[in-house]
């Protein structure tokens, strides 16, 4: 497996902070930033908000959302519940 360095000038405290973090998470402090950074850009990428549809798929994007709705059974048996969070 390749790997490569990732050089990050850090405060002291900031430093401090992170090996407290990676301690209490039993990790050594490389393998900690690694981690969270990693989930971070993972979730950053999750959260865009931007979708790119390709011109020769807009036909077919259009004609599923111009479609009827169907109904789903399940769906149909889900909204039969309250929600948790209501009592």
């Amino acid at each position: 497996m390749l790997s490569s360095v990732l050089s990050v000038r850090l405060s002291d405290a900031e430093r401090s902070l992170l090996e407290v973090a990676a301690s209490h998470a039993r990790l050594k402090l490389g393998d900690f930033i690694r981690r969270k950074a990693l989930e971070a850009a993972e979730a950053e990428l999750l959260e865009r908000n931007v979708i790119v549809i390709p011109t020769s798929r807009w036909a077919e994007i259009e004609a599923l959302i111009s479609a009827p709705a169907r109904a789903i059974p399940a769906v149909k048996e889900l909204a039969r519940y309250a929600p948790a969070w209501k009592p």
